[in-house]
């Protein structure tokens, strides 16, 4: 007579459940009825690229692959497209540059034509009226001295490098946000993977559950409890579905793009890479490319250009006058057509351009501490972000090595000892909820490196973690 598992005796039970967990891990892959184990999957269909990065390709490219848009491609989309950035560079730097064309400007010519000694009214019984009539024209120029026009395009065009500079940082930033929100899409992806690998999984061990029932090896209430727990997997399947397209919409707003959710995804490369640069690389990379770092010293550069224009806007500019006169009044009966000419130059006894000589001068020094402390603000960017980095790679390196394995084998050697009455439901139950969490936290722990990585980017002023 066949007896179930559930009637052995309490010491034949143990001594058969200690076997089992010894030899089921040189069993269970000659096994035939043990499902495959699921894991998470790490490298979505698509192109991609280096470790911890979405895929790398073509900037040139338009079209997404089979998988998806790629970070190349997105980041080339949103550029093109974003319409925060086509403002900020239409205020900030072609506005700007309109104005260099401004600053250069010369003073206009002055031109004047004045008449007199025309006779209104008869005179002794004479009247003559055009007769003692004197046309004159003349021209005048004001000459600007001591390079004020060169002077004010040198500021103009550091303001706009200026514009340039800030425009770079607003991308900086903003791409930091894109790059964000597209490893959150490839992580709601991956955990998608995971949940719905884990309901196959399970799916495969309700039917093996089925049979041990109909053979009368496994009790009503046990087999209830298992299809009980299926509703955990499918309610994690719609928590990911809905997290995936959140995603997806997020990222569809920073591109400006109208596309169904559905109809739109995304493809890369969901890892970590353990390589990192030593922090001093990153300290000088940040001082060569940052943004706003540029900004403040071509700002200071500026402040300093303005205190120039300054001192020389307080110099005395002549204005040049030259004139025809025609049929002149002089007391030379000859002088018939006569040339003139005069030189007009303010007399400074008053300096009205002190003020802002001395604001320019302290807007030097401001400038200056502002280029202090932008420098002190990337050093303390790059350290934080590279401590986030280096402390994300040290909690991934024992999952990757350790943890994901032994939850695997765990999991395997504990289902396979229930399938053969080694092992009680609670146990089959905890091992699998065990698998699940030490799972979903790998995929975590990946999704904070790469925004990790990201930070530290954004630090950096430029892609330095592929």
């Amino acid at each position: 007579m066949k007896i179930c598992a559930d009637s052995r005796l309490p010491r034949q039970r143990g001594w058969l459940a200690l076997f089992l967990l010894c030899c089921a891990p040189q069993w269970v892959h000659a096994q035939s009825n043990l499902p495959p184990s699921p894991q998470p999957q790490t490298q979505p269909t698509g192109q991609t690229g280096g470790a911890g990065m979405p895929g790398q390709t073509s900037p040139s490219a338009q079209a997404a692959g089979p998988g998806g848009l790629t970070w190349d491609q997105l980041k080339t989309k949103f550029e093109a497209a974003n319409p925060v950035l086509k403002e900020d560079q239409l205020l900030n730097v072609d506005e700007m540059k309109a104005e260099e064309v401004t600053a250069y400007l010369r003073p206009n010519p002055g031109f004047t034509v004045s008449t007199d000694g025309t006779q209104v009214a008869p005179y002794s019984g004479v009247w003559t009226p055009t007769k003692g009539t004197q046309v004159s024209p003349s021209v005048s120029y004001l000459h600007e001295r001591q390079h004020k026009r060169e002077l004010r395009l040198e500021s103009a065009k550091e303001g706009t490098q200026i514009g340039v500079f800030g425009h770079e940082d607003l991308k900086r930033n903003m791409l930091f946000t894109l790059r964000s929100a597209f490893v959150q899409t490839l992580q709601a992806k991956a955990v998608l993977d995971l949940a719905r690998a884990d309901l196959e999984y399970y799916d495969q061990i309700i039917d093996i559950s089925k049979t041990r029932f109909k053979a009368g090896d496994l009790a009503q209430i046990d087999l209830d409890r298992i299809e009980l727990l299926r509703v955990q997997y499918e309610t994690e399947i719609e928590t990911a579905i809905v997290n995936l397209r959140t995603e997806k919409i997020q990222l569809l707003l920073l591109l400006n793009d109208r596309t169904p959710v559905d109809q739109f995804n995304v493809a890369g490369l969901f890892d970590f890479s353990e390589q990192l640069q030593p922090l001093d690389y990153f300290h000088q990379t940040a001082l060569a490319t940052r943004p706003d770092l540029q900004e403040a010293m071509e700002t200071l550069q500026q402040s300093k250009t303005n205190h120039k224009l300054a001192i020389s806007n307080g110099s005395t500019d002549p204005t040049f006058s030259g004139w025809y006169t025609y049929n002149p009044s002089f007391n030379n009966p000859n002088a018939h057509q006569t040339l003139g000419g005069s030189v007009s130059v303010p007399v400074r006894i008053f300096d009205r351009n002190q003020g802002e000589k001395q604001r320019t001068l302290i807007d030097i020094d401001r400038s200056q501490q502002l280029t202090d402390a932008t420098t002190a603000q990337v050093f303390s960017d790059v350290d934080s972000s590279y401590e986030q980095l280096r402390s994300s790679i040290s909690l991934l390196l024992p999952y990757k090595m350790q943890y994901r394995d032994q939850a695997t084998r765990v999991r395997d050697t504990v289902t396979f000892a229930y399938q053969h009455g080694g092992a009680s439901l609670m146990d089959f139950l905890n091992a699998q909820s065990d698998y699940r969490v030490v799972q979903l936290a790998y995929l975590q722990l990946v999704g904070s490196y790469m925004v990790a990585a990201g930070q530290l980017n954004l630090a950096v002023g430029r892609e330095v973690i592929p």
